[in-house]
């Protein structure tokens, strides 16, 4: 039997759930980010009107402040490692339709997680 090393690297995440907003529309901004470092994506989210921009830009924040508080990472040296947006549970609500009908509204949301890295010296 072989034993396998793990390397485990340090890390640092945030995650964001139940946000009111489509995963679909997370992932717009999200992979403008990803594999960038962390002030070159902030500089990039600040930028960007989209309505996810100011979720992920809260998200990174706290990210980078977890990876310098818990961690003990420079944060010259971070970056987004990972950024993804998962669909969260759908709100389903009811407008009044022509004829006495119903018509169903989904107010969809999100899990948003941000998995930051140090790199390699």
């Amino acid at each position: 039997m072989q034993e396998q090393e793990t390397i485990v690297r340090n890390e640092a995440r945030a995650t964001l759930k139940y946000a009111r907003i489509s995963s679909r529309k997370v992932k717009i901004v999200a992979d403008l980010i990803r594999g960038k470092d962390v002030n070159e994506a902030l500089a990039i989210i600040k930028f960007t009107p989209k309505a996810a921009s100011e979720l992920l830009e809260k998200l990174l924040k706290s990210a980078i402040a977890n990876a310098e508080n818990n961690h003990d990472m420079k944060t010259e040296n971070l970056y987004v490692a990972e950024i993804y947006a998962n669909q969260g549970p759908t709100l389903k609500r009811i407008r009044p339709a022509a004829k006495g009908s119903a018509v169903r509204i989904r107010k969809r949301t999100s899990h948003i997680t941000i998995v930051l890295k140090e790199k390699e010296a």
